[in-house]
């Protein structure tokens, strides 16, 4: 608990400590603002291991293709809201609207060109969602759309509860899906303090290209990332019940 306790000291101090010092890129092109973004990444990825004891592995990074893409994953904690980012050349976030509300951290998330969603409006956020999303995944060479399908945060192993605007955002873009699945969760679980030392792993899956029927990508979307995900829950509690042994 003094550990988690540290860590996130650390990290909110940090973040706001990068941010005061990265007030200048709000007024340098936004390519720079990536370039910011993935580098804090890439700084979170260090201090989770350092710190809290949590380390990664990323498995199947030769099947992120190039250019413009529709990113699926696995949300079990807050960590892959970070950690994500260093993967991707260009990425855009969907995000719930009232982040960007947050004062300075609101004036990154619309630098970057994130995509905020009122997820209160109902039809007309998606449409609005698809819209946005569709500008940006085009832009600047094709950028990298990067979204939750479940909307919040999963206990590992709990019942999948995807929503169906991840296929609307398929058919809509026409861009190749990349499933992502993960077991965050064991080590860093939603709402707690209590972090387990040990190895996330993030299972970067093959993408299924465009073209499929709505509710047939749905239901290869979800198997896809559910089956990956409970092997690797399976495989972590295996790795912390033989430490336990030993």
């Amino acid at each position: 608990m003094i550990r988690a306790i540290f860590l996130m000291i650390i990290l909110y101090a940090s973040l706001i400590a990068w941010m005061l010092a990265g007030l200048i890129v709000l007024v340098l092109p936004r390519q720079a603002m990536t370039w910011l973004a993935r580098a804090w990444s890439r700084y979170y990825i260090s201090l989770c291991r350092i710190i809290g004891g949590i380390h990664v592995e990323f498995r199947g990074l030769n099947h992120i293709p190039k250019g413009p893409l529709l990113v699926a994953a696995k949300h079990q904690s807050i960590w892959e809201t970070f950690a994500l980012l260093s993967l991707f050349d260009d990425p855009c976030f969907i995000l719930k609207q009232e982040l960007a509300f947050i004062p300075v951290f609101g004036w990154f998330i619309g630098k970057m060109r994130n995509v905020a969603i009122d997820r209160k409006a109902g039809s007309r956020a998606l449409l609005k969602l698809v819209r946005a999303a569709h500008q940006e995944i085009r832009a600047d060479g094709g950028r990298q759309i990067l979204l939750f399908p479940e909307g919040t945060r999963r206990a590992p192993g709990a019942p999948p509860a995807y929503r169906f605007g991840i296929a609307q955002l398929y058919t809509g873009l026409d861009v190749p899906c990349l499933p992502v699945a993960l077991n965050s969760g064991v080590f860093w679980p939603r709402r707690s303090l209590k972090l387990r030392q040990g190895t996330i792993v993030v299972d970067i899956l093959s993408p299924i290209a465009p073209g499929l029927e709505r509710q047939d990508f749905f239901t290869r979307l979800q198997e896809q990332i559910e089956e990956a995900s409970d092997r690797l829950l399976a495989e972590a509690q295996q790795n912390i019940n033989a430490s336990i042994k030993a």
